[in-house]
């Protein structure tokens, strides 16, 4: 069964405003990525199933939940840094991912540096070497947003979505950072999706 959970806003605003990149986001080429899954060619639930809302805050809880959960110390990279298997160790694969530092106040952060879909826009995808539970990420986006995550069959097992864009300088009565998670059983894969938006993620954390 689809696990589905999204955040209820009071208002439907929603915001066309992008994340101002450098010049480095624009060198980046789908060469210096492993692959490229094109969001197409994902499969998504056609309706949401109205449930309790996903509450939110500042702070990703990476508490024990009935097994080990890590929290990526993203301060490592450095700003435009391609993302791929820097954090292997620990048991996770980033697909279309840089490391930003944003300067652009629509997107503020609690940390120097979060991460980015590119070189294709609104898509990031992130695998894990080893199944796990519980995934979760504080997310900015400039329009609606959602996380899926995968079983090995590649069928989605549980979604989150976030149903307008959250920048700090609009009227969304949904604040920056959000916490999103899924959870589930056997987790391989998992995809934040924007639908051409901007987003980034911030405090990245799994538990198995």
């Amino acid at each position: 069964m689809i696990k589905q959970s999204f955040f209820q806003p009071d208002t439907d605003t929603d915001t066309d405003t992008l994340l101002r990149l450098s010049q480095h986001r624009r060198q980046l080429t789908d060469s210096r990525m492993s692959r490229t899954i094109e969001p197409s060619s994902l499969e998504y639930l056609e309706a949401a199933v109205p449930v309790t809302p996903t509450e939110y805050s500042n702070e990703v809880d990476t508490t024990n939940d009935n097994g080990d959960c890590v929290c990526l110390n993203l301060d490592t990279l450095k700003c435009f840094e391609v993302v791929e298997h820097q954090y292997e160790e620990f048991g996770v694969i980033f697909n279309n991912c840089i490391a930003i530092q944003p300067s652009n106040p629509a997107f503020p952060t609690d940390n120097a540096i979060v991460l980015m879909g590119a070189p294709k826009g609104g898509f990031l995808e992130v695998a894990f070497t080893r199944p796990v539970n519980i995934v979760k990420a504080l997310v900015t986006s400039s329009q609606r947003l959602l996380l899926s995550a995968y079983n090995r069959e590649r069928k989605i097992v549980a979604q989150a979505v976030l149903p307008v864009g959250n920048l700090a300088n609009s009227d969304s009565t949904l604040l920056p950072n959000a916490l999103m998670s899924v959870k589930a059983s056997q987790i391989y894969s998992i995809t934040f999706c924007a639908f051409d938006g901007q987003f980034t993620v911030d405090n990245f954390s799994f538990c198995s």
